[in-house]
């Protein structure tokens, strides 16, 4: 009997797992206001784990895009004046963002470990 409950729970562990993983991932926001990326001042880089959440919140008035030109996977946003875009990476590297109505100043670089 013993036998068969372990053998149950080495089948199910798992799955468990699986489902479990995605809770345990972050949620990180970068702010997308006029002409910039994340705050003057700071610097352009944010870092975060495979796994993480990146949510760009719109805090200006002037219309802007998250665009990945260079990176392990490719994405882009809508061209917004508010509102915010979110993306899961589950990918490790560097990821090179710009705006393309903004560039070339408008531009980060995003970490993923």
């Amino acid at each position: 009997m013993r036998k068969a409950r372990l053998a149950a729970l080495m089948l199910v562990l798992p799955a468990l797992l699986v489902v479990a993983a995605p809770a345990l991932s972050k949620e990180k926001s970068v702010e997308v206001d006029d002409n910039y990326f994340v705050h003057k001042g700071t610097p352009r880089t944010v870092t975060v784990k495979k796994g993480d959440t990146v949510e760009w919140e719109w805090e200006g008035r002037n219309p802007h895009n998250v665009t990945v030109t260079r990176g392990p996977v490719k994405f882009h946003s809508k061209t917004k004046t508010s509102g915010s875009y979110s993306k899961r990476l589950t990918r490790r590297g560097t990821y090179r963002i710009l705006c393309t109505i903004h560039a070339p100043t408008m531009r980060m670089k995003l970490k993923v470990e």
